[in-house]
């Protein structure tokens, strides 16, 4: 099968706030941005205000066949950036052959006087970005138009740290393809300005000051959502592909560290899909291997022995499915099925807790009108499941005078009355996410005010109203 390239360029945004651990660039576009994608992406509010009237100009035209994406990464130094790098990666005719090949035309800002060692961690990501960009394959052939689509990948460094990348049609990404097509020269002052201006705390706001030649001064507003643990996630494409008792299944596997593998035809279902379903496990975090698109060449990631997350074209199924592979549960997005799976996992959490996620996620869903609504309305039952199986946590973890605190597993264990939940978070409590909270936890005297804690205080919090009105009826 054969990937086409536009002969016009195709170009692409990448945007994203606050530095995090991970960056992913997406397919088509090359870029990497350390929190960009996961903190901001389309959860950002923008808002426009011209000095001059709006124009907007598209079809920049190319000698030669070349689809061309844009994306940007989050700072190299992991300060508070919007992002690290903004890259075109373009497909280039080879001099031998009529093959092409990624290969990045445009890179902001250009690094100097790094040390070797920054020098040598550039290099690498540089060098992987491309294959990313494009992960359908080695054959390309040229057409004069393309669907226009965004997804993200991941890289992940040797500490386990993670760089996201976002590629095209993205807020921030609109108005960098914007200025690339009126000239190239533009998108410098912009993505200087947007580099050189603060990042926004949660329900903060900063506004870029910008000139497009022909169109005046625009001022250009991003807000942060108040609330930030769901600014990286639209779970749309995951429930226009699955039911909620497979998407149950997908969070049970996920929650016992599994190989999870997602079949689609886009890329933009793809990466949407893989990151719903990592988000599912708020406030835990997936810590391993985790690839939003697999480009063909790892495609022999299926067969690692160890938990993943992947997301895999269509068209390698066959490749997928010839594959050693044990355990996995392999979910055809396209067709809303399982084509793999262990068998157990409608069994994996507790019964009662199983119906109130579906309870839950089934009541008013077809009144929901924006994605944060969907979000919140989507997201809200898996938090309540591990309010309600672990949320007690802190009060099991014993601090020295210094304030390093020592988790209590057993007892913790102990604390929750129910046989069937007990028998899930005996299970829980020895997996790498539930492990990797509670180290955070211990290094923290005070259980951190986020989202998470909100919801355990309001949960304790109606527990002991039941309980007084208990003792009143009596």
């Amino acid at each position: 099968m054969k990937v086409k390239v536009p002969g016009p360029p195709r170009r692409s945004r990448i945007g994203g706030a606050g530095p995090a651990r991970t960056w992913e660039p997406a397919p088509g576009t090359g870029g990497a941005m350390d929190g960009l994608g996961r903190r901001l992406r389309a959860s950002l509010r923008l808002k426009r205000g011209h000095g001059g009237p709006s124009q907007s100009t598209r079809g920049e035209a190319v000698p030669e066949p070349e689809r061309t994406q844009e994306h940007s990464l989050s700072s190299f130094a992991g300060g508070q950036h919007f992002f690290e790098y903004l890259l075109v990666v373009s497909l280039k005719k080879k001099r031998s052959g009529d093959d092409y090949e990624p290969t990045i035309t445009y890179q902001f800002p250009k690094r100097e006087n790094l040390l070797r060692g920054q020098q040598e961690e550039e290099e690498r990501l540089l060098k992987a970005i491309p294959l990313f960009c494009f992960p359908d394959g080695n054959e390309w052939a040229p057409l004069t138009d393309y669907p226009r689509e965004t997804f993200s990948f991941v890289l992940t460094n040797v500490d386990g740290s993670r760089k996201i990348g976002y590629c095209r049609r993205l807020l921030i990404l609109d108005e960098v393809e914007k200025r690339h097509q009126i000239s190239m020269a533009v998108i410098y002052p912009f993505m200087q300005g947007l580099r050189e201006a603060a990042f926004p705390a949660p329900g903060k706001t900063v506004t870029l000051k910008s000139f497009i030649p022909d169109s005046g001064t625009e001022f250009i507003s991003l807000t942060r959502p108040l609330d930030s643990h769901l600014e990286h996630v639209d779970f749309s494409a995951l429930l226009h592909c699955l039911h909620f008792e497979q998407i149950i299944q997908i969070f049970a596997s996920a929650v016992l560290e599994r190989k999870i593998i997602f079949l689609a035809e886009g890329l933009s279902t793809l990466s949407q899909c893989i990151h719903a379903a990592a988000a599912l496990l708020y406030p835990f975090s997936w810590a391993h291997t985790y690839i939003p698109v697999v480009p063909e060449s790892l495609l022999a990631t299926v067969c690692c022995p160890t938990p993943f997350m992947v997301g895999v074209q269509m068209r390698f199924q066959q490749e997928v499915m010839d594959s050693p592979m044990e355990e996995v549960l392999l979910v055809n997005l396209c067709e809303g099925t399982f084509l793999l799976s262990v068998g157990d996992e409608k069994d994996i959490l507790p019964p009662k807790l199983q119906g109130d996620i579906l309870n839950s996620l089934g009541q008013g869903i077809n009144e929901l009108k924006t994605s944060e609504q969907i979000n919140e309305h989507v997201s809200g039952p898996f938090v309540q499941f591990f309010v309600k199986t672990v949320g007690h946590y802190a009060s099991y973890i014993k601090r020295e005078a210094s304030g390093q605190g020592h988790f209590q597993e057993r007892s913790f264990c102990k604390a929750v009355t129910s046989k069937t939940k007990r028998r899930f978070v005996k299970k829980f409590v020895k997996t790498q996410l539930f492990s990797l909270f509670i180290q955070e936890a211990e290094k923290s005297r005070n259980p951190p005010a986020g989202y998470f804690q909100k919801k355990i205080l309001e949960y304790e919090e109606q527990k002991k109203q039941k309980k007084s009105k208990e003792k009143t009826v009596k």
